[in-house]
């Protein structure tokens, strides 16, 4: 693990980190929880607990990057197939789930998805966090791997009409992926994905952590 690395990049690939019973577990779970769908928001997983705890394989990974408060604040299984296969602009990640709405100033707008309420938060809640995303299919270019925009998750909020422009100024990397990798990077960084050129499986599990509560009684919506 490089911390420097990370925090000057944005992005930071871990290898073969899941054992064969953990990507077992997660596949099924994937299967269950998505269906027919590209993708299912995950609350009350009793499978999960373990592993997205400090202590398990996935926030390990992430205590390791921030601190040992650090907790699974989203979860969120993604499946590229088939019949379930889109194109991710260049884009930021810009909104948190919350338990309940509370209006505290420099948070919003609001959004409902999936009947969880979600704010916009000011740009440094963003910058604190990070996303993890685990990988229960390997994925090479055939099959729609992320791309991220190497340090763009320093610039701030980026205004969605210059997201093109300011990715293509930057390194970017491709996020090629063996089963039980994770790919770690912060929250806001600019990435983007492609359709899969493949029918081959993608399942993603994708989780944010904090290591930091919210304020003005604002509370992160437990898993």
């Amino acid at each position: 693990m490089d911390p420097a690395a990370f925090e000057h990049d944005g992005a930071l690939r871990f290898e073969r980190q899941l054992t064969k019973d953990e990507i077992d577990s997660l596949r099924a779970v994937a299967d269950e929880r998505i269906g027919s769908r590209p993708g299912a928001r995950l609350d009350g997983e009793p499978r999960l607990t373990h592993m997205l705890a400090v202590s398990g394989t996935v926030g390990g990974v992430a205590a390791g990057l921030t601190s040992s408060r650090a907790r699974a604040v989203r979860a969120v299984l993604f499946d590229k197939t088939e019949d379930a296969n889109w194109v991710v602009a260049w884009h930021q990640d810009r909104t948190i789930p919350v338990r309940t709405r509370i209006d505290v100033e420099g948070f919003g707008p609001w959004s409902t998805k999936d009947g969880v309420p979600h704010v916009a938060p000011p740009f440094e809640i963003l910058a604190r966090m990070v996303t993890l995303r685990v990988h229960l299919d390997a994925v090479d270019e055939s099959n729609a791997p992320l791309r991220v925009a190497l340090g763009t998750h320093r610039l701030g909020r980026v205004p969605a009409d210059q997201a093109d422009r300011i990715a293509a100024s930057a390194a970017q990397r491709v996020c090629h992926a063996n089963t039980g990798d994770i790919w770690a990077y912060r929250t806001p960084i600019l990435h983007t994905s492609e359709r899969s050129m493949t029918p081959t499986r993608r399942r993603v599990l994708q989780v944010d952590y904090a290591d930091f509560d919210l304020p003005g009684g604002l509370e992160w919506r437990p898993l």
